[in-house]
């Protein structure tokens, strides 16, 4: 059974709904120690005071914000409990929202949550009006001693948290030069609707167990072997980035026929209609290619 990470209650009004909070992910990341390339042995850090060239015991460590070069407020741990001890073991619910009004890019890390001891009924309530409201609460958190905004909202039978990062946190688009041009650029009506049937070929349903990180698969592949014994041969190095098409038209209409294949004139596609109406003109330029072989 997983281990609760963070345990409280989540506030609504006058309601408290007593839960505890699980990790909803486990990044799958390969890491790496670092080791002596002459012995193999491992390379452990030490914690060094610079003016002194001594190590420093982790129980004599504090922490300290940088004002100015070299010059540090130190903060206790205590001190910034009591900043906000109300929230510390309380999910404060301050709003509920669209959940289409929410930009993904300010969602952070996912956990699930799950009733504690005598929080079945209200927990299930939460849960079921939020799911008929289709509703969003928007709150806040201290997770590790900090405090973090964050979204609730149910997700099949389990109510999950999001943390989310503050507006100041997301910068503006505006910032990117290179987004300058964009308002002296053009589209034609024709490239538009070549992009839109090309967007509809490519759309299905999103079934993340389709997807796999393969250089993750390939670098844990790569460890097997070298353990095995075996020697690699380093692979050639990676080609550089395809540059732009220049010929936008050309590559919209060379990326539609690699999707839709060659499929029959009768052959039904909902979804492009424009489409459709091509293999007709083809058949009808074929048979006029031919007709003067039948005239001789």
């Amino acid at each position: 059974m997983p281990r609760a990470i963070w345990s409280g209650a989540i506030s609504f009004g006058l309601v408290n709904v007593p839960v505890k909070l699980y990790s909803a992910t486990s990044p799958k990341s390969v890491r790496f120690h670092q080791l002596s390339a002459k012995t193999g042995a491992r390379i452990k850090q030490k914690r060094v005071d610079e003016s002194t060239g001594e190590e420093v015991a982790y129980e004599d460590l504090v922490k300290g914000y940088e004002l100015s070069p070299e010059r540090y407020v130190v903060i206790e741990p205590e001190e910034l409990d009591a900043l906000d001890p109300k929230t510390t073991h309380t999910i404060d619910i301050e709003e509920f929202v669209d959940l289409a009004e929410i930009d993904p890019i300010y969602y952070d890390n996912s956990y699930f949550i799950a009733p504690a001891a005598g929080g079945a009924k209200p927990y299930k309530l939460l849960l079921e009006a939020m799911r008929e409201s289709g509703r969003v609460g928007i709150g806040r958190i201290v997770l590790r001693s900090k405090q973090q905004l964050c979204a609730l909202r149910p997700t099949g039978e389990v109510l999950m948290l999001s943390t989310m990062l503050f507006g100041d946190e997301v910068n503006s688009p505006d910032r990117l030069d290179e987004l300058d041009g964009i308002r002296d650029t053009e589209t034609s009506e024709r490239e538009l609707q070549m992009a839109e049937q090309l967007i509809d070929s490519l759309s299905g349903q999103f079934d993340p167990s389709q997807f796999r990180d393969e250089y993750r698969d390939r670098v844990l592949a790569l460890i097997e072997r070298k353990a095995s014994g075996e020697e690699i041969t380093p692979a050639p190095a990676a080609q550089p980035a395809p540059a732009a098409a220049p010929d936008l038209m050309a590559a919209l209409e060379a990326s539609l026929a690699a999707v839709t294949g060659s499929a029959p004139a009768d052959a039904p596609k909902p979804k492009q209609p424009a489409k459709a109406k091509e293999p007709a003109k083809a058949k009808q330029r074929t048979s006029r290619a031919k007709s003067p072989e039948k005239t001789r």
